[in-house]
């Protein structure tokens, strides 16, 4: 496959998809990166599970969605000019003081100031997507950041083996990091609150969506939450889309050490265990044995699609390009 891909403008005669890429993190933002190459019809669907950081003190502190993995995103979908480039590593940078504004994110503060002044809209409209849409207008990012929840929500997990003594005992343990971090097996996860109300513009993406993306990124923090919210997993049923779920080129340390790529499909449907997929994407080069990962993908309904996305090197991140050119072909194709 190729890795180059021609510009959106160029794809004449096709009306590009509306594409709704779903996760967090630095899975969501190679997703993005990518996507962004194939369409400008993109919403990013993100979770708001985050509770370490520069996310978890505005999270505490300020009573708001924690808004880390929304500014990864918009940076993601941020161009490739002088204003992109600009404006991506502004949201990004981290201030380095002895004082309380070390490692805070300039796009943290930047998105929870525009939350404060927006407050409730008159209109009835839901200030988080207006202060996003309002710093997505701002960099000139090429698709829409939306919150999965309009509520800050907690990872829970059910985790085998952190005990020596005990190894086969379940613990649950609280927390996005906590959870990310662990030294036992990860055998569930659940959100709370169980019920969080999810974000109208969110479901209204997915249900109007001609591809969905689910993942890459981290499987149980990251990937599964959006399951998990019941009006999100709904249109996540009901939609007609073609469903895509993208995986991840390695096991991530802590999360899915040991983890095949065949159990992260597992897992999924273990969450979702009546959801149909339609497309399975993995590395070609990271898959010595396609048989057990096509038998796993064949089971939720899926085509296991293998790629080369990889970047060169041994690197475990997806390469831009490469993945956009994969994606290109799963959209279009």
């Amino acid at each position: 496959m190729s890795s180059a891909v021609p510009p959106v403008a160029e794809l004449s005669g096709v009306r590009p998809p509306a594409v709704v890429a779903l996760g967090g993190g630095h899975g969501l933002a190679a997703s993005l990166s990518a996507l962004r190459h194939v369409t400008p019809r993109l919403t990013a669907v993100v979770t708001v599970a985050d509770n370490g950081g520069s996310s978890g003190r505005l999270r505490r502190e300020l009573n708001v969605l924690p808004p880390g993995d929304l500014r990864m995103a918009l940076a993601a979908l941020c161009g490739d000019d002088a204003w992109g480039r600009t404006w991506a590593s502004a949201l990004q940078h981290r201030f380095e003081s002895a004082g309380e504004l070390h490692d805070h994110a300039l796009g943290n503060l930047l998105i929870v100031t525009l939350w404060q002044l927006l407050g409730e809209r008159s209109d009835g409209g839901d200030p988080h997507v207006a202060g996003l849409d309002w710093v997505g207008r701002l960099l000139g990012a090429r698709g829409r950041v939306l919150p999965m929840s309009a509520v800050p929500l907690d990872v829970v997990a059910q985790v085998r083996g952190t005990d020596e003594q005990q190894p086969d005992r379940l613990v649950q343990v609280r927390g996005q990091v906590e959870v990310a971090s662990t030294v036992g097996q990860v055998e569930s996860v659940a959100l709370e609150p169980p019920d969080p109300p999810p974000c109208a513009e969110a479901l209204s993406a997915v249900q109007d969506a001609d591809v969905v993306v689910l993942g890459p990124g981290s499987w149980f923090t990251s990937v599964l939450p959006h399951l998990l919210v019941p009006g999100l997993s709904q249109a996540l049923h009901e939609t007609r889309a073609r469903r895509v779920l993208t995986l991840n080129l390695a096991p991530q340390v802590g999360e899915t050490d040991g983890f095949s790529p065949e159990a992260h499909v597992e897992m999924l449907a273990a969450h979702a265990p009546d959801l149909r997929v339609d497309i399975v994407l993995a590395d070609a080069r990271r898959i010595t044995d396609a048989g057990p990962l096509r038998e796993a993908s064949a089971a939720i309904g899926a085509e296991l699609v293998l790629a080369d996305v990889a970047e060169r090197g041994g690197s475990a991140r997806h390469d831009v390009l490469r993945l956009a050119a994969a994606y290109r072909e799963v959209c279009l194709g």
